[in-house]
């Protein structure tokens, strides 16, 4: 927990020069993609004074017509990222269709913009008409259907193309995205930090979202099962009415029972979408490896937050962090950061043990630091040369680990967390771990607290990028200006590649996000 006092004398410190915020201004002005979505209302954090007059942090926020007597899901988004690494674009996997193809149509690098043709809708509707299970590839069906523009019947479902709203973009080996639903309250955010490559990121911003947009049509139909509702005359998607979307409802107000298996049901829609991301992945690599055996090193961190009126479910494998702001109102003044991930890497002790018991037999797991000398983190998407012995075969020379006696080494089994949002909870920032090599969880907070507070209407996941750059320059003992000018790739050695978002929790709901690489 953080005293207020101590908060407000603390962001006293990250105060910059006049040249120096010329700079940092100058510097976000270029950036390669900036893109926002603004809903109808929006206001600023509670000062002071407003907890001594007895205001509570999250009632100053005004009523969102949209969602009626419901609470909305946020107020605003806001995204950032900065490249430090430099990579070549992944064109050429799966024969260039991800990066000729579909990346170009995925990302909207200046605004959300509205799915005009749905490749969940497409490819469901393949999956319905086929024999086939959904245990095949739906990469492979998803790649057929991808273009197609048939028209869809509207209905008032998450899963319908007329009511949800993308963006992403790429920075270094990293990868944002956005997906909303406004009308139905929906919000899914997801980071992909790449390593050694940025084509198992590419492939999760292509696949991931539309694998969690299946899973949860699956769980939507057996809810309508359970009900007595369901209909084979109206198994087709584009009669799906939004009775996922009444599960969450009834959710924030059924028994207790109710609410955590259903939440249980979403969560498992999100592990059930990265592991047939990764099977996909994975297939895709060993098909492929004979002409890029540098696929099998490639993977990714992956945390994604899935929000929907007080429901806030998160899964990550890695080290990128979700962070929740708090203000309990019992605790006039105090801030308080709470983390909901886990983290996934040789640092954390429990992983550390786990490894180590997992493999008794093999006395070279950690080498270096890293393991088998070759990464840090325990649990990772794709990098199937430490999971797989045919895919370490495939290397040559000293990129092979030449002692995998026990795969696998990194595991694919991630972290899920379903969160019931209260009144006291004011933000989440999510961030790969570039962020958090500089700033603290609490530290963090406090920035965008204190920002958000003076600039109601202002970007914080831009300005924790400010702040991350004048922290790096000031270590490295040079200014922001001279730290900027240094070309990517050579600037890895001061900071890694940088992704945030900040959710803006509350009842109205304005949305702004933007990812740069400078």
């Amino acid at each position: 927990m953080v005293d207020e006092e101590l908060f407000y004398k603390d962001t006293s410190d990250h105060s910059i020069s006049s040249e120096e915020e010329y700079m940092l201004v100058r510097s976000c002005s270029n950036l390669n993609v900036s893109f926002g979505y603004h809903c109808d209302s929006y206001t600023s954090f509670p000062s002071e004074n407003d907890h001594e007059n007895g205001i509570s942090p999250r009632n100053i926020f005004g009523t969102n017509t949209m969602m009626g007597s419901r609470n909305g899901s946020f107020t605003c988004l806001s995204g950032a990222a900065i490249s430090a690494n430099f990579t070549l674009a992944n064109t050429n996997i799966c024969k260039g269709l991800i990066g000729e193809e579909i990346l170009p149509e995925l990302d909207s690098p200046n605004s959300f913009r509205k799915i005009v043709s749905s490749p969940s809708m497409s490819r469901l509707d393949s999956f319905s008409n086929s024999q086939g299970s959904p245990e095949s590839s739906i990469f492979e069906i998803s790649k057929n259907t991808w273009r197609s523009s048939a028209p869809t019947a509207v209905s008032s479902n998450f899963l319908t193309n007329t009511e949800v709203k993308m963006a992403g973009g790429a920075a270094g080996e990293d990868r944002v995205q956005a997906v909303c639903s406004e009308k139905n309250g929906w919000l899914i955010c997801g980071i992909y930090d790449g390593f050694n490559g940025r084509d198992a990121a590419d492939f999760l911003a292509v696949t991931l979202y539309d694998n969690i947009v299946y899973y949860l049509y699956l769980l939507e139909n057996r809810i309508k099962q359970q009900n007595g509702l369901y209909d084979s005359a109206e198994s087709s998607l584009s009669d799906v009415k939004s009775e996922l979307t009444l599960a969450m409802r009834m959710a924030e107000n059924e028994d207790i029972k109710f609410s955590e298996t259903f939440r249980a049901g979403v969560l498992n829609c999100l592990s059930t979408a990265v592991e047939q991301a990764e099977n996909d992945f994975l297939c895709m690599v060993e098909q492929e490896m004979d002409d890029r055996p540098d696929l099998v090193s490639v993977g990714s961190c992956v945390l994604v937050v899935l929000l929907h009126g007080k429901d806030l479910c998160i899964l990550n494998l890695g080290d990128s962090r979700a962070v929740l702001a708090s203000m309990p109102y019992a605790e006039k003044g105090t801030l308080k950061a709470t983390q909901l991930t886990e983290t996934h890497s040789l640092e954390n002790p429990l992983e550390y043990q786990k490894l180590i018991a997992d493999h008794p037999n093999d006395s070279s797991v950690v080498r270096g630091n890293k393991i088998k000398g070759k990464l840090k983190v325990t649990r990772a998407f794709g990098v199937g040369y430490l999971k797989q012995k045919k895919l370490n075969d495939a290397l040559m020379g000293i990129l092979r680990v030449r002692d995998l006696s026990s795969p696998p080494y990194v595991y694919t089994n991630p972290h899920t967390l379903s969160h019931k949002v209260t009144d006291d909870d004011l933000f989440v920032v999510l961030g790969s771990d570039g962020l958090f090599d500089f700033f603290s969880n609490n530290e963090v907070v406090q920035l965008v607290y204190q920002f958000m507070h003076d600039n109601p209407m202002g970007d914080p996941a831009k300005y924790l990028i400010e702040q991350l750059i004048l922290k790096a320059a000031r270590e490295a003992a040079l200014t922001a200006e001279e730290l900027m000018r240094i070309p990517v790739g050579s600037r890895r050695k001061y900071h890694d590649d940088v992704t945030v978002i900040v959710i803006i929790l509350g009842n109205a709901q304005r949305t702004m996000t933007a990812s740069t690489s400078l």
